[in-house]
């Protein structure tokens, strides 16, 4: 994998002070978005616009921008959409499963009942984000910057969150079954009723923050990293 660009705008590990996402501030009024004159192209910015029903699958375009838009039902799988930002948005019941934006930013922005199996969003950021009840498992997160993240009810199976920053993300009831955390850094990191199964990486997971009702699973995560056998007799 390439050298990572922002590894010198990373925090310096430290406790943080945990708190809910800021919520989006969408527009009353929005304009309908079409085809014709809202494809993406590079380095294309759109502003207080609904995209509705529209495909916008196995696009090719970097630097594409929105702001303050809505996305209902609209299509981006199989998109490749580098340095892809959003702010202020609004994303529901869509399916941008298998998008990939390398160094991506969402800056609040909330997900909601969407498909994004296989996502890749590597070395992006991602604050003040809600993800809630999406599916989400084979998604990758690998050397990203979460800063005050909520994954609630999410199907993160697979998920790859190697080298991220989760100090300030929470999961909340979510599958995180064979999620990969290989040097993250999660002192802070918030774990309530969530599936662990299987997870890797779970040497990193010092300072996490974990419920009582999730750590039998771990703790059998930490028995193999360990490389402790279980005597069950």
């Amino acid at each position: 994998m390439p050298a990572r660009s922002r590894t010198t705008a990373r925090r310096a590990p430290a406790t943080r002070a945990q708190r809910e996402p800021r919520k989006p501030v969408p527009p009353s009024a929005l304009t309908t978005a079409s085809l014709d004159e809202h494809d993406l192209t590079a380095e294309s910015g759109f502003e207080r616009l609904g995209f509705a029903d529209l495909d916008l699958s196995e696009r090719r375009a970097g630097a594409v921008e929105f702001s303050q838009c809505r996305f209902d039902k609209a299509t981006l799988s199989g998109s490749e959409l580098p340095r892809l930002g959003l702010t202020d948005c609004l994303i529901e019941n869509c399916d941008w499963a298998n998008l990939r934006a390398e160094g991506g930013k969402l800056d609040r922005v909330r997900v909601a009942e969407s498909r994004m199996t296989g996502l890749t969003w590597t070395d992006g950021l991602v604050r003040d984000a809600l993800f809630d009840r999406c599916r989400m498992d084979l998604s990758v997160w690998r050397f990203a910057d979460f800063d005050t993240v909520r994954f609630s009810h999410c199907n993160l199976a697979g998920a790859d969150f190697t080298n991220a920053d989760l100090r300030t993300a929470q999961f909340v009831e979510c599958d995180l079954t064979r999620a990969q955390f290989s040097n993250a850094t999660m002192e802070g990191t918030r774990f309530r009723g969530c599936t662990l199964v299987g997870i890797a990486g779970v040497t990193s997971w010092s300072g996490a923050v974990v419920h009582h009702s999730d750590l039998l699973a771990l703790s059998y995560a930490l028995a193999a990293a360990l490389n402790i056998r279980i005597d069950e007799d």
